[in-house]
């Protein structure tokens, strides 16, 4: 039998453009793998761009998770193309003020739902056969504690459209996993902790459990490489821990 390596494996990121996409973009081709990188704009991408200038291992794709025809689209394009690990990380956290109660803006609702759960679950869709013809098989999705009705958030208030949508992905995924379990496609729901995805903050604003992408996304690889079909359909913190739903 042949060893299988990180040489031989394949990754695709949503949403790799910035935060805790780019991270996974980075730490993926660090470790020698074939990097696929989604994002809504490439030619906005700079960064992202960059950095495929320096690994030839990396490929940016256009794709807007919020559109059904964008993920087909994608699909398509790379039919026959196996990928071994799916990491549904696009998403949307949204603004404070629109969502607390008294002034929500309930007009995005809609588009926090499309976004974070109808997106997920249409790459899953898509790409089971790009995920089936992998070696490695996993499929994972970025949520958050915010998501789970077992953790008190009392430190993330209102955030209504966010909490709602992620406990929906989450449920989502779930479903997912028991449905993927005939094709042997392991199905994780990641956390990846309270990452700083702003950049430089003062040491002033800065809060307790507050910790840098590259120790988040570190944690989540470390995760996702130890996934057997013993894992699928948990909710799992960067750190290994399981979380409650």
């Amino acid at each position: 039998m042949v060893e299988m390596t990180h040489q031989q494996t394949s990754v695709l990121v949503t949403g790799a453009n910035r935060g805790i996409g780019f991270e996974f973009v980075r730490q993926y081709v660090q470790q020698g793998w074939q990097v696929i990188a989604a994002v809504r704009t490439p030619d906005r991408a700079e960064a992202l761009r960059a950095l495929a200038d320096e690994h030839d291992t990396i490929t940016i794709e256009k794709l807007d998770v919020a559109s059904d025809q964008s993920i087909d689209a994608l699909a398509a394009k790379l039919s026959g193309q196996p990928i071994d690990v799916l990491i549904n990380n696009a998403g949307i956290f949204g603004e404070f003020t629109e969502q607390a109660f008294g002034s929500i803006n309930f007009a995005r609702f809609d588009t926090f739902m499309r976004t974070n759960v109808l997106g997920p679950l249409k790459m899953c869709e898509a790409f089971v056969p790009h995920v089936r013809a992998g070696q490695l098989k996993k499929i994972v999705s970025i949520t958050s504690q915010a998501g789970s009705f077992g953790l008190d958030s009392g430190g993330l208030p209102g955030m209504y459209f966010y909490k709602s949508s992620k406990a929906a992905q989450n449920m989502v995924m779930r479903n997912v996993a028991k449905d993927l379990k005939a094709h042997d496609i392991v199905v994780c729901i990641l956390s990846p902790g309270m990452v700083n995805t702003a950049g430089e903050i003062p040491p002033e604003r800065r809060f307790q459990g507050l910790i840098e992408p590259p120790e988040s996304i570190a944690g989540m690889i470390a995760v996702i490489d130890r996934l057997t079909m013993d894992d699928t359909g948990k909710f799992v913190r960067y750190s290994g821990e399981p979380q409650p739903w």
